[in-house]
This record gives C-alpha cells, sequence and structure tokens, in this order.
C-alpha cells in the first residue's frame, strides 16, 4: 500500500538577509534550520511575536521565496524552483487585502476564477461560501473590514486548491467579523482544504489549530496541539471569588486548614474586587470555597496558550 506523502515537508530551512557589502552590518537570519511536516487536511498554526520569522517562513513554504539553505516539498513535489505545476492546488490569501480598483466583488472574483480556468459556476457558489452572494455587485473598496477579508479568501479558494496558506487574515477586524471569520475558516477545513495559518491571536489558535509551531528568531521552540502544548506548561490554576465573600485574610485562615500541608497550599493574591487562589490542586480548594458558602463571582481559569507563548518568547514589547 502506498503512503500518501505529506502535505508539505519542510528540512533545515534556513533564510538570511543582509551581511553583504561594506558597512551592511551581520547577516540577520530570519528563518533558522527549521523543519516541519503539514498532514494533508490539517488545520495548522505558525505563531510568534513580531520578527519571529512568520511571514518569511510562510512565503518559502508557498515558493514565493527562495531559501538559502533545506527544501520544501508539498504532495512530494519541491516547491522551489518557482514550481508551476503547483500553482492551481496553493491558495494564498495575503495579510493586506488588494483588489483591482473599481471592481465589484463578484467581478474580482470572476476575474481569478478566469485566470485560473476555473469552471463556470464557481463565483456564485465561493459568494455563497463568504456569506457575499448580497454583496455581489459592491465594489470591492466599498466593503468593510470583515466583508473585504472574505472576499480575499474567497479569491484564494476560487480554483478549489488543496492547500490554502492564511497570513494573519483575522488581523484589525473587530470580536464579531473574526468570529464568523473563524466559523468561515473551519468549515473551509471540514471540506477537506489543508490550512496553514499565521496569528498574533492564540485564542484564534486555539479554536482553529489541530497544531502550532511557536516561533520565536526564526527558530520552532516548540510544536503540537495546543491542549498537549498546555499541559506540558504545568501551570497552576486560578481560581478567583468575589473580595466581599472571601477577603484574603479569611482565604489564608481557610486554606491553612486544608490538607497536604504548606506545600500543597494555594497562593493568595488580591485585586481590587476579587481573592485570587493559584494552586495545581484545584479540586479541595474549590470543595473548602463551597462549604465556606464563598463561590460569589466565582472563575476557574487555567493555563492558555497564551501562558504557553509567553513562557517560551518572553513579555518584552516587539515593535
Amino acid at each position: 500500500m502506498t503512503e500518501t506523502p505529506a502535505a508539505i515537508t519542510a528540512r533545515d530551512v534556513v533564510k538570511r538577509y543582509g551581511g553583504s557589502g561594506r558597512g551592511r552590518g551581520a547577516p540577520v537570519t530570519a528563518v533558522d534550520d527549521v523543519s516541519l511536516d503539514v498532514a494533508a487536511g490539517e488545520f495548522f498554526g505558525i505563531l510568534g511575536p513580531n520578527g519571529a520569522g512568520k511571514t518569511t517562513l510562510l512565503e518559502i513554504l508557498e515558493g514565493l521565496r527562495e531559501p538559502d539553505g533545506g527544501t520544501v516539498r508539498f504532495l512530494g513535489q519541491p516547491v522551489w524552483p518557482r514550481n508551476t505545476a503547483l500553482l492551481d492546488r496553493i491558495g494564498v490569501q495575503l495579510q493586506a487585502s488588494a483588489f483591482f480598483e473599481r471592481l465589484t466583488a463578484a467581478e474580482q472574483l470572476q476575474t481569478f476564477a478566469d485566470l485560473y480556468g476555473a469552471p463556470s459556476g464557481r463565483v456564485s457558489e465561493m459568494l455563497d461560501l463568504v456569506g457575499l452572494t448580497d454583496k455581489a455587485g459592491t465594489p470591492a473598496e466599498k466593503l468593510s473590514g470583515g466583508q473585504a477579508q472574505r472576499l480575499s479568501i474567497a479569491c484564494a479558494l476560487v480554483h478549489d486548491p488543496d492547500l490554502v496558506f492564511l497570513d494573519e487574515p483575522t488581523a484589525a477586524l473587530d470580536p464579531q467579523a473574526r468570529r464568523n471569520l473563524w466559523d468561515l475558516l473551519r468549515e473551509i477545513n471540514a471540506r477537506g482544504k489543508t490550512v496553514v495559518l499565521t496569528t498574533h491571536y492564540m485564542d484564534e489558535a486555539e479554536f482553529l489549530c489541530d497544531r502550532v509551531a511557536i516561533m520565536d528568531t526564526g527558530r520552532i521552540l516548540e510544536l503540537g496541539a495546543p491542549a498537549e502544548l498546555v499541559r506540558r506548561l504545568d501551570a497552576p490554576v486560578r481560581i478567583s471569588v468575589d473580595a466581599a465573600a472571601l477577603p484574603p485574610d479569611r482565604a489564608r485562615a481557610l486554606v491553612a486548614a486544608l490538607p497536604g500541608g504548606a506545600d500543597g497550599h494555594p497562593d493568595i493574591g488580591a485585586t481590587d474586587a476579587s481573592t485570587v487562589l493559584s494552586t495545581r490542586r484545584p479540586a479541595p480548594v474549590l470543595a473548602a470555597l463551597a462549604e465556606a458558602d464563598a463561590l460569589a463571582g466565582l472563575q476557574v481559569r487555567g493555563a492558555t496558550l497564551e501562558d504557553v507563548f509567553l513562557a517560551l518568547t518572553g513579555r518584552e514589547y516587539r515593535a
């Protein structure tokens, strides 16, 4: 039985910029010995702070940029030198939407369909998929930010590619538009498309992605399913209750009576409105709070992908 090749196989990929010529300084390594596999039908995320190398890696995977070292293959075929046989199997949605001037949404899509030789009827099908049927006659420049992003994704899908690359598709969108776009992206993936996504939003990656690679300084620091990466962090659970129901002094007395000794007791903190207990053993703490009738305003927060991201990449501001 022949094994189906991975959608993407990258091995030892390197990309450097600068460093040649007088006064140009040392070279910058944007992608530093990256290897990864993306399975067919997978929703794969690439995460990292500004300057981590995400977009450069994405452009190499797409075959838009030549690596200085290493190889990338799509369904077993090399993507560089530019492999024209793969063009109709790859869809790309760029970070910033750019459309032909003065064309309506339907005309934009028709132009892309004609370029790829897509069958008749594909334009109306795609408008329906991205929820823009009622905007078919609207000029692209008159669309809202969320509508423009959906049109951009439709243009990337109009030729029915096997693999779709999305570079920060929800950047600068309001929460409602982001959620609508998430539903669309999940539907696209459910249709069997392999999706590779870069994003700054950890909740987005946690919601959408089967696996994520967290990058910084050109390297992959961690790779795995979001839930798996969170479990590896082994972070405490934060239990927060209304400070009026459980002032910090009362909380300290309550946890002092818990079994397990001082090492097993929660750390106690406070905000203006809440008392916060941090523990790796939440069950006895919650039971004690219930027995003390101190559950008002209860919130229980475990670690998230954002905690993993910050633990790996740090908290300093990246311009």
